[in-house]
């Protein structure tokens, strides 16, 4: 990684953690006209309506409300209720959809248990309704955490997976222990600011391990539900599929995930090439932090932001 690269996407790391930043932007319009582009709109209503225009093009959508870290064993509870709600809203509409959560949302900062059973509600709401849960991976004092819950909740239901993040020099070990659960994996190069003694620093360095990580995967058992190649790293995707198509491995047995508003060229490019292409459409209030961190793993996006200013 470049190092102006480097100093800009800690830089917006360092941000995302700042409350003050938060209150001082949130509301600025050039700020919000920016964040536009990465989600329809801050309600449900609005991710479900652009994933209606998604379905009408054949790509598949996942869905997360925006939210980390809750405090409170009721508001989990309200996350819960939420989340139920939208998956009643995905089998009304007829939706090829998903949700994605993270477990901090759910109650794991008040404890394991409050997590998974808030998490193992919504998973077998899910196969009622005849969908999929995405468990997400937050920083790396949460791995541990996030792999037990998996562990616990997998075996009894095939649809729920899980995001492991490439960056992590852990990631690989992990991988292997998850394995004999035949998991269904998301795997990503990672948002969060990590030290040099758990992660990768070098863009290439995470590239390659992102590589061996999507080959270990394709190669390997098939999964419940097809696993996802979550990034907008274009020629890493192209990789990826040229190696897939040598190995005979056929199109549908993974999927390009991308989130909304970002390669939507490519995005139709894939899915006209007969991969399947899912796009991941985040909501909610709570935009600033991620924001930030998908600027951090993109800081070209800034030019855009720079652009709306003067709109």
């Amino acid at each position: 990684m470049a190092p102006t690269m480097g100093i800009m996407r800690s830089a917006f790391l360092r941000a995302s953690k700042s409350q003050w930043l938060s209150r001082q932007v949130r509301d600025r319009r050039f700020v919000r006209r920016a964040m536009s582009r990465f989600m329809p709109g801050e309600d449900a209503e609005s991710a479900l309506q652009a994933a209606q225009k998604f379905g009408g093009h054949n790509i598949p959508t996942v869905l997360t409300q925006l939210g980390e870290n809750v405090t409170d064993a009721g508001e989990a509870k309200a996350v819960t209720e939420h989340y139920t709600g939208v998956l009643n809203r995905i089998q009304a509409l007829k939706l090829r959809a998903h949700i994605s959560v993270k477990p901090t949302q759910l109650g794991l900062d008040v404890s394991q248990d409050l997590c998974r059973e808030q998490l193992e509600t919504l998973v077998s709401h899910a196969a009622r309704v005849g969908t999929f849960v995405s468990i997400d991976m937050e920083g790396s004092d949460y791995v541990d955490r996030t792999l037990e819950l998996y562990r616990k909740v997998r075996p009894a239901h095939p649809n729920v997976g899980l995001c492991l993040q490439a960056y992590l020099y852990r990631t690989p070990d992990d991988l292997t222990s998850l394995l004999p659960l035949s998991p269904t994996i998301r795997v990503v190069k990672g948002a969060y600011k990590e030290a040099p003694s758990i992660a990768f620093p070098r863009k290439a360095d995470v590239d390659q391990r992102y590589f061996e990580l999507a080959q270990r995967l394709l190669t390997g058992p098939k999964p419940p539900q097809p696993h996802g190649l979550g990034t907008h790293d274009v020629h890493l995707i192209d990789r990826i599929c040229t190696r897939a198509r040598s190995g005979n491995i056929p199109n549908d047995a993974f999927e390009i995930q991308m989130l909304f508003g970002i390669h939507a060229n490519d995005q139709t490019r894939l899915a006209a090439a007969g991969y399947t292409v899912r796009v991941l459409i985040s909501y909610g209030s709570y935009w600033f932090p991620w924001y930030m961190r998908r600027l951090a793993e993109r800081p070209a996006n800034v030019w855009f932001v720079v652009k709306s200013m003067f709109a």
